[in-house]
């Protein structure tokens, strides 16, 4: 195993802290500041909304560069976001260290997953992205939770001043780990090359795919501390132990699906993608039994977090001539689902509908991602019958 993906994992530790850690400290914040817990969702809805003009934008404006200085210089811009979230006064101060933070999250994802795809051989990409992705779910595993005892017990900055010294370690992990070299077999930079992915009809359904398929799982889990509380009946303070739960299934979601998207991605993608459509409608159903809320905690983040892999690999397999700007696309696909699920949920809640609507809306936009990737394999088999390359420039549905 390449130390560099280690280095990549670790910055992704502290970024996907960063990303889920404020959904267990929103009581939190929204009471310091005297905002609805509507409001303060804005504050994960504004930064997916965010990693998505980061995802595109930077990833865009730093084709050209040498990839090892763009995830550093990445990492800074990571570090500046979250001391100025611990140190905001006001809640549109912390907003803006939201967003800092999250214009480096997409460009450090997409830029990294093909660094670390091309530290292995081919048919050991979706591990290796998988590997990566691996500081994402160890986040949820460890980070979240804890960093939600963190702020429940010092305050809520506290694990904001925690995540930016997290980042500064990443930062020399990276610095020392990821190999500055580019692949023999990589072409020299070109935004036009880059651009020229997005001919390909697979690559948009893929990142619809993605929006919708992460999208869902997202949108239930924004709420989720005023679901366990309010709901099921939890304490606030065990809240970061159920976020552990959550987090073990993310764990061994990323590690199974990874595993599984190295034989087939469309199959892979089919199964777990209805499996979670049932998964958060039976969770809606049972949230009222704190039992089976801890068992569908589990199922729905493994199920959850077991399309990552694929969904991130199935872009970059459409766009294999030009990956760079297009797996930066998907990150912000990532996110758009993030912000989209987080918004309708915020929506159902606002309407008087319970803590419970959010998971219903997931399980809708779940649904929508099955349909959507039933129609994106069938057009890659028809593909494949007429002779078309699936994995080049004329991919095309």
């Amino acid at each position: 195993m390449p130390a560099g993906l280690i280095a990549l994992a670790l910055g992704g530790f502290g970024i996907g802290l960063t990303e889920f850690v404020i959904t267990g400290l929103l009581p939190e914040v929204a009471a310091d500041y005297g905002v609805t817990e509507t409001t303060a969702g804005w504050l994960v809805t504004g930064y997916a909304l965010a990693v998505i003009v980061g995802a595109l934008g930077l990833t865009a404006a730093t084709t050209r560069l040498p990839r090892k200085p763009v995830l550093i210089g990445l990492l800074v811009l990571f570090v500046i976001g979250n001391t100025l979230s611990a140190v905001a006064p006001v809640y549109g101060v912390m907003m803006l260290g939201r967003v800092i933070a999250a214009l480096c999250h997409g460009a450090f994802f997409g830029i990294g997953s093909v660094v670390a795809s091309n530290m292995v051989e081919r048919s050991k990409r979706a591990s290796a992205v998988a590997l990566m992705f691996t500081g994402l779910t160890a986040s949820n595993v460890l980070g979240v939770p804890f960093g939600t005892f963190l702020g429940q017990a010092l305050g809520w900055r506290a694990t904001f001043w925690a995540i930016a010294v997290i980042g500064v370690v990443a930062l020399v992990g990276v610095a020392l780990l990821v190999p500055s070299v580019r692949s023999d077999t990589e072409q020299p930079p070109s935004l036009v090359r880059e651009l020229s992915a997005f001919r390909s009809g697979q690559v948009w359904l893929s990142l619809g795919m993605t929006v919708l398929g992460y999208g869902g799982m997202f949108g239930a889990f924004t709420y989720i501390a005023y679901t366990l509380t309010s709901v099921s009946g939890f304490a606030s303070s065990a809240v970061p132990w159920l976020l552990i739960v959550f987090g073990v299934g993310l764990f061994v979601g990323n590690f199974v699906g990874g595993k599984l998207a190295s034989r087939s991605i469309d199959g892979t993608l089919l199964v777990v993608l209805v499996v979670l459509t049932v998964v958060l409608a039976l969770f809606a159903v049972v949230a009222t039994s704190p039992v089976l809320t801890v068992i569908a905690l589990v199922l729905m983040g493994a199920f959850g977090f077991a399309t990552v892999p694929a969904l991130q690999t199935r872009v970059m397999q459409y766009a294999d001539h030009a990956p760079t700007l297009a797996s930066g696309a998907n990150i912000a696909a990532f996110n758009l689902g993030n912000a989209l699920g987080a918004w309708i949920g915020g929506l159902t809640i606002a309407a008087g509908l319970g803590y419970t609507s959010p998971i219903w809306a997931g399980a809708g936009i779940t649904l929508a991602a099955v349909v959507l990737t039933v129609v994106a394999a069938g057009a890659a088999r028809r593909g494949r019958s007429h002779g078309a390359v699936t994995t080049g420039s004329v991919a095309t549905v």
